[in-house]
C-alpha cells in the first residue's frame, strides 16, 4: 500500500481521494499524535478553494472529537499557520501544538491537501508522519464525551493585520520608491501579499487576486509566470512578485521581464545576509535540484552548500541539524528561519525588495551574482525505480565526466509517480537537453 503522505502532506481530489472522513481522521489522529496534555490548541488554516470549507469543517470536527481546541484562521496562507503554532496570534491567542492547513498548494483547484505543523511550526518529519498515519485505522482512542469535547476558541477569519505587522516588522528599510507588481494567484496571498508591502512602503500593482477560489493557480503565479512578465515591463516597474496559492513561495521578475529563480533569489539573500553578518555558519541549505550557477556562486563568496533531498522540509531539517538561517528551493520555498518557522513567499519577497532598496541596485544587477546554467529535465516512466536508477548510474557518470566540471547530471526516482526524473545541466540548452535525451533512452531501453 502506497504511503498516505507525499513530499508535502496529503494531497487528492477533493471529495474524491481526499473526503471529509479521511480529513476527520487525519485531524484526530495528528492530535492524538501530536497533543500533548487536556484540550491542546490546534490552529486551522485554508487557502480560497471552494472545497477547503468542506474539509475545514471536517479537520475541525476531527480536532473537537480528539478532544483539542481549535482557533480558526480562514482563508490565510500557510507560513501564517505555522507562525501562528510557533507564536500565537491575533494577539490574545497562545502558541500551539499543532497546526493544519488546507491547501494543495500550486495544484489546480480540484485538489487538495493537508499539511500538518508540529510545535515550534516546524513542517511534521516523515517518523511522526508514519506515526499519524498508523493510527488512521483504530480510529481516536479514549473519545472524549462531555466536558472533554473540544471547542472552537476563536475564529479570526478575515483578521490578518496579526501576520502582516509579523512580517513587515522583519524588513529595516522602507520600501519607498519602489514599484512592483504582484501576482497573487487567485490564492491566499491577495489579502495579505499586497497589503504587506504596502505597509513596508512599496508602490503595488496587483495580479490576480480573486478570492472565489474557483480560479486558483489557473494560469498564473509562480508556476505561470508569462502574465507577471508581461505586466511588469508593460507597468514599468520594478520589479514583479508571484506566489502560489498557498503563498509559501515567491518567485521574481527583474524590471526587464526575466525571471528571477529561487536559486538567485537564495543567492541575493544569502550574500546580503553575510554582508551584515547574518548568515549562520556561512552556509546555505539547498535541494539537490539547486542549480550548479548557485553553488559556483556561493563558493566564490566563501559560502558552502549544504545538500538535501527534494523538498522544503529535507531543507528545514538540514538547517536545523546544522544550525543554519537561510535555505531553500529552486521552485521558490526560501526559509529565513531566523525570522519564521518554515518557507514564507511574502517574507521572501520582503526582504528581496529590502535588499534593492538598502543597495540602490536593480534586481538584475543583484541576480547577476550567478550565472544560472541551462537545465534539461526528462522524465522517464519505469516499473521498478530503483533498478532504473542502476541502469542509469554507469551512462550518468561517463556524462559528467564529459561535461569537465561545466554541468551536472541528476537521476532520482519520483517520491510519488512512477517515473525517472533525468536532470542535466551544462554550458548550452542543447548540450542539457542532448545529454538527459541520451541518458534516458537507455533506460527506456
Amino acid at each position: 500500500m502506497a504511503r498516505l503522505f507525499g513530499t508535502d502532506g496529503v494531497r487528492g481530489v477533493a471529495n474524491d481521494f481526499l473526503t471529509p472522513e479521511l480529513a476527520v481522521s487525519l485531524a484526530a489522529a495528528a492530535v492524538a499524535e501530536l497533543g500533548s496534555g487536556e484540550r491542546p490548541l490546534v490552529y486551522v488554516g485554508r487557502d480560497p478553494r471552494p472545497s477547503g470549507e468542506l474539509l475545514e469543517a471536517a479537520v475541525v470536527a476531527g480536532v473537537l472529537a480528539a478532544g483539542g481546541d481549535v482557533v480558526r484562521l480562514g482563508v490565510i496562507p500557510t507560513p501564517a499557520v505555522a507562525l501562528a503554532v510557533a507564536r500565537g496570534a491575533g494577539g490574545s491567542q497562545p502558541p500551539a501544538a499543532l497546526g493544519i492547513m488546507i491547501s494543495a498548494s500550486h495544484n489546480p483547484m480540484p485538489d487538495n491537501g493537508i499539511k500538518l505543523f508540529g510545535p515550534g511550526g516546524g513542517k511534521v518529519p516523515d517518523d511522526v508522519e508514519d506515526r499519524i498515519e498508523a493510527r488512521l485505522g483504530g480510529g481516536v482512542a479514549a473519545r472524549p464525551t462531555g466536558g472533554g469535547v473540544g471547542r472552537v476558541r476563536a475564529d479570526l477569519g478575515g483578521q490578518t493585520q496579526w501576520y502582516i505587522s509579523a512580517l513587515t516588522s522583519t524588513v529595516d528599510v522602507r520600501l519607498g520608491g519602489l514599484r512592483v507588481v504582484v501576482d497573487c494567484a487567485n490564492g491566499a496571498a491577495a489579502q495579505v501579499g499586497p497589503a504587506a508591502y504596502r505597509a513596508a512602503g512599496a508602490d503595488v500593482t496587483v495580479l490576480n487576486d480573486d478570492l472565489s477560489g474557483y480560479r486558483i493557480n489557473d494560469g498564473c503565479g509562480a508556476t505561470h509566470l508569462d502574465g507577471l512578465q508581461a505586466a511588469v515591463v508593460a507597468a514599468g516597474a520594478d520589479v514583479g512578485l508571484a506566489h502560489d496559492g498557498d503563498a509559501d513561495r515567491c518567485l521574481a521578475v527583474d524590471a526587464t521581464g526575466t525571471v528571477v529563480d529561487g536559486d538567485q533569489i537564495l543567492a541575493v539573500l544569502a550574500l546580503g545576509l553575510k554582508e551584515r553578518g547574518r548568515l549562520a555558519q556561512d552556509a546555505v541549505a539547498v535541494t539537490v535540484m539547486s542549480n550548479l550557477g548557485f553553488r559556483q556562486a556561493m563558493a566564490a563568496h566563501g559560502i558552502a552548500v549544504e545538500e538535501t533531498a527534494v523538498g522544503d522540509r529535507y531543507v528545514l531539517e538540514r538547517m536545523v541539524a546544522r544550525g543554519l538561517s537561510l535555505g531553500g528551493e529552486q521552485s521558490g520555498h526560501t526559509i529565513l528561519r531566523d525570522l519564521a518557522p518554515t518557507g514564507d513567499g511574502v517574507l521572501t519577497g520582503l526582504h528581496l525588495l529590502a535588499r534593492m532598496a538598502a543597495t540602490g541596485r536593480p534586481l538584475a544587477d543583484l541576480a547577476a551574482v550567478m550565472r544560472r546554467l541551462p537545465q534539461a529535465l526528462v522524465n522517464v516512466t519505469v516499473a521498478d525505480k530503483q533498478a532504473a536508477v542502476e541502469t542509469s548510474r554507469e551512462l550518468a557518470a561517463v556524462v559528467e565526466a564529459e561535461l569537465r566540471g561545466q554541468g551536472r547530471v541528476l537521476v532520482r526516482p519520483s517520491g510519488t509517480e512512477p517515473l525517472l526524473r533525468v536532470m542535466v545541466e551544462a554550458p548550452t540548452q542543447h548540450e542539457a537537453q542532448e545529454a538527459a535525451e541520451r541518458i534516458a533512452a537507455a533506460v527506456r531501453a
